[in-house]
């Protein structure tokens, strides 16, 4: 692929932004939830009482 940098990105805007304090940082994400199971038999369907359970034992 051809990495063509875009008209529309403003590098005297960038660097001000920067030279004025500004900082870009990486956000941080929440985990996901158990319940949500990433398989496609098992979409958005909640777990058992006896799934539960035999997650929270170690």
């Amino acid at each position: 692929m051809k990495h063509v940098p875009k008209d529309t990105t403003d590098d005297d805007l960038i660097k001000q932004f920067l030279d004025n304090g500004g900082k870009v940082t990486k956000g941080k994400t929440k985990p996901l939830k158990p319940e949500l199971r990433l398989s496609n038999n098992a979409w958005n369907n909640p777990y058992t009482k006896e799934e539960k359970a035999a997650m929270k034992k170690p």
